[in-house]
């Protein structure tokens, strides 16, 4: 799913700022306010301002440490690896009990292939009591194992995703995923119904006409086409259901 990083990417930026500005000074302050100011340009795609705004907030202070994690979400998304590690690196460094700069090193490290580190960054994030987004790490968690293969870590992880409200959406979609490829089609039509209640994805709709088809349910099916084709013609799940492909496995962009 290529959304899904930039949702997470947006998602972590902001909750990795402090909320007690009024307890800053100085120089502290001025490194917030050009944190905060470089998240948003973060957000909205001008890397480049983004940039510009954090390095100033780090010439600030060179102490700040959400500075250094939204820096390296930054490069990570100019894919300047080395420099994004070394920046979540040391923010970590700088305030260790930082959950949101736990989680955003685990991504990256899950884009680098590096999954076990990557999980074990995850937990570290979910050990604060305070955080206030776990279901993030646990679906991070699940995606990354996921990615190396290991359905059942994946699965006990998206279950712990979608036990807190509002459930993430996504764990659900996977879930689904998970038990379409055990053959298990009750199942997985029951958390892809979940899922698509937060609305309709290319993913969900060419899922839910591979299990319509392979329990032989074709008005089902041809209606989840039907929906493909007008709301997502250039998918590559609409080609895929024109191909009459319904027995790849996983996902049309592969498993993630």
């Amino acid at each position: 799913m290529k959304k899904l990083l930039a949702m997470l990417l947006m998602a972590c930026t902001f909750a990795s700022l402090p909320v007690w500005a009024e307890q800053l000074t100085g120089e502290t302050r001025r490194a917030q306010i050009h944190t905060e100011l470089g998240a948003g340009y973060f957000g909205m795609g001008k890397l480049g301002v983004a940039l510009e705004e954090l390095n100033v907030a780090i010439k600030s202070d060179s102490k700040y440490a959400p500075a250094y994690n939204i820096l390296g979400l930054v490069y990570m998304e100019l894919r300047e690896f080395d420099k994004a590690d070394e920046s979540f690196k040391r923010s970590l460094s700088l305030d260790s009990s930082n959950s949101d700069a736990h989680n955003n090193y685990g991504w990256f490290l899950c884009q680098r292939n590096r999954m076990d580190e990557a999980i074990g960054y995850f937990m570290n994030a979910l050990k604060n009591p305070l955080y206030s987004t776990p279901e993030k790490a646990y679906l991070n968690a699940g995606q990354c194992s996921l990615k190396k293969g290991d359905d059942q870590g994946a699965e006990d992880f998206f279950l712990r995703a979608i036990k807190f409200q509002p459930a993430p959406p996504h764990a659900l979609y996977y879930l689904a995923d998970i038990q379409f490829r055990r053959a298990k089609y009750n199942d997985a039509q029951f958390y892809l119904e979940q899922f698509m209640k937060s609305g309709q994805t290319p993913e969900g709709l060419w899922l839910g006409a591979r299990i319509a088809h392979r329990i032989g349910n074709r008005d089902a099916e041809a209606n989840y086409g039907l929906q493909l084709r007008k709301n997502f013609p250039d998918s590559r799940e609409a080609i895929a259901y024109r191909n009459g492909q319904f027995d790849n496995t996983g996902t049309v962009e592969g498993r993630k």
